[in-house]
């Protein structure tokens, strides 16, 4: 079965962009991390915010769902209204590498509330921002994920965890 992998940048206290919305904490991977993370997944799943940032130009290769509830068509793309778990459920039987679970914020509190990540992949960024998006808010129930791997990179930590089932 495909899995679901969250993988993002995340300052050291918790925060996902800048207070004005910027990104520029997240120093860029090396092309063979990146090259590596690319070949393992086949698809990418985005909130409506990110889909209306990044569009399909950073991953042309990739299929690129969409979630949204108020978007009425999104070209190039599978959009993803209503039923979403049950979708992405029957998305994760389907043939075919993992699917990268891009973000934003909202979908991902989503996607742990529903039980739906099944591994994280953090990129920490030894930087406090004090204010701005956080990764992880309006979480509904305890998760557990075990780490699997912390290897010191220039710049950030890359943690890898998968999800635990208690």
């Amino acid at each position: 079965m495909r899995k679901v992998i969250l993988s993002v940048a995340v300052s050291l206290d918790g925060m996902i962009e800048g207070p004005n919305g910027e990104y520029d904490l997240c120093p860029p991977p090396s092309r063979k991390e990146m090259s590596d993370f690319l070949n393992k997944v086949d698809a990418i799943f985005l909130g409506r915010k990110s889909f209306e940032l990044i569009g399909k130009s950073m991953f042309p290769k990739k299929e690129h769902y969409v979630f949204s509830t108020t978007l009425k068509k999104a070209i190039d793309f599978q959009l993803i209204g209503s039923d979403a778990k049950q979708k992405v459920i029957d998305l994760k039987k389907q043939p075919g590498k993992d699917i990268w679970l891009y973000g934003g914020a909202k979908l991902v509190t989503f996607f742990l509330n529903e039980k739906l990540v099944d591994e994280m992949w953090l990129g920490v960024v030894p930087i406090i921002l004090g204010k701005g998006k956080p990764l992880f808010s309006n979480i509904n129930q305890r998760t557990h994920f075990k780490l699997v791997e912390a290897t010191p990179n220039e710049g950030y930590l890359p943690l890898y965890y998968k999800h635990e089932p208690k």
